[in-house]
């Protein structure tokens, strides 16, 4: 292994992913995580084939599928219920095509395998300063405590403060003018894999996690970026429902002011290759954020640890080389993802009531083949 001491700043999936593929090889990782402890937030999570061959390389994947729930398509219907179209996906073979759980059942799983990795988390620190020498890198921690690595990697998310110090300000997250609305409630019988119903200039939709629970999303324009009081959600949430029938429509009676809902407002970033600086580089959300709408965010970001870990491993080669293989491999393919995600988000949005038939005739043409032709590309090695 060409880096024996290995900084990552994020004890998120992608950092906890990389603690994990680092530390198996053998590298001494330190994680430094911000938040105070090892809770979470957020609903559920759908991991899709490429993710879950990631975290089969990470050691993980018999218990994703044990806490998840497998499934192999996507159906698409209107507002009021109806069927449009039913997507069987071309993902998977050698795992399933999809599996979504909790996000904190994946955290779980996660942080445990960089703990029997060998890797160290701590806790409500981060780092202060940073001075990449080329050949070392020295780390003040905001603790006091002051380090040297060989590599500082930074998972911290999509308003990184590693991408600001090494890349300016010039790459923020650029907010889309839309939001996401999440709420775990009960699966009923019939929710057996994604359900996507195109509403009015919006789209809901539901996703299975367990035998028992599932997460309903709402996707909504939020002009302005306004802040969403969490004890204003429940109402907030029914009023942007109004108008679904069907199956929205029950669980939209069902949605109470005692639920926890989530309320993400959807920005995206894509900082330009390479992604590193000497030997300090930034992976996941902070280089490569995109809208949710391939489910692919997770899978994006453990496909970089894994990766990473791969490239790093070549004997015999300098750590700026192997940076430069990495960013080979991996920005034509994240852009693929931030490109589609974005292109389905505005098409999505775009659609109204009166719009309804006719973009129901043409999902029926043409979503199978397009599903078809984007999955394929990411159901082949990462």
């Amino acid at each position: 292994m060409q880096v024996r001491r290995v900084l990552l700043i994020g004890a998120g999936i992608g950092g906890l992913g990389a603690a994990t593929a680092l530390a198996r090889r053998g590298v001494d990782v330190d994680v430094v995580e911000l938040r105070p402890d090892s809770g979470v937030l957020g609903v559920g999570i759908n991991q899709p084939a490429n993710s879950l061959r990631a975290l089969r390389t990470l050691g993980v994947l018999d218990e994703v599928l044990a806490a998840g729930f497998p499934f192999d398509r996507t159906t698409f219907y209107d507002w009021q219920g109806s069927l449009i179209v039913d997507c069987p996906s071309v993902l998977g073979g050698d795992v399933p095509a999809n599996t979504a759980l909790s996000r904190r059942d994946l955290h779980r799983i996660l942080t445990g395998a960089a703990e029997r990795a060998g890797a160290k988390v701590t806790y409500g620190t981060t780092a202060r300063d940073i001075e990449d020498t080329g050949d070392r890198v020295h780390v003040t921690l905001t603790d006091g405590k002051t380090e040297t690595y060989d590599l500082v990697i930074g998972f911290d998310g999509l308003g990184s403060p590693l991408r600001r110090r090494l890349f300016g300000t010039g790459y923020e997250p650029v907010f889309t003018g839309y939001s996401v609305w999440r709420l775990m409630m009960p699966r009923p019988a019939e929710v057996a894999c994604t359900m996507v119903f195109q509403g009015d200039g919006t789209k809901a939709g539901v996703i299975p996690l367990s035998r028992d629970s599932m997460y309903l999303l709402h996707v909504t324009a939020e002009p302005g970026n306004p802040h969403m009081p969490p004890e204003r959600r429940a109402g907030l949430l029914t009023e942007r429902l109004a108008g679904y029938g069907g199956l929205v429509g029950e669980l939209r009676e069902c949605v109470s002011d005692s639920d926890t809902i989530s309320y993400s407002p959807l920005s995206e970033v894509l900082l330009p290759s390479p992604w590193f600086r000497k030997r300090t580089i930034v992976l996941g959300d902070a280089a490569h954020a995109c809208a949710p709408h391939l489910t692919q965010g997770a899978g994006m970001a453990l496909e970089d640890a894994v990766v990473l870990a791969e490239e790093l491993a070549v004997p015999d080669r300098a750590v700026e080389a192997s940076l430069e293989a990495f960013m080979q491999r991996r920005y034509n393919r994240v852009k693929l993802v931030q490109d589609v995600s974005h292109q389905i988000l505005f098409s999505e949005m775009a659609i109204t009531a009166a719009d309804l038939p006719g973009a129901a005739a043409h999902m029926r043409e043409a979503l199978p083949g397009q599903l078809k032709e984007v999955e394929g590309l990411l159901n082949q090695p990462c």
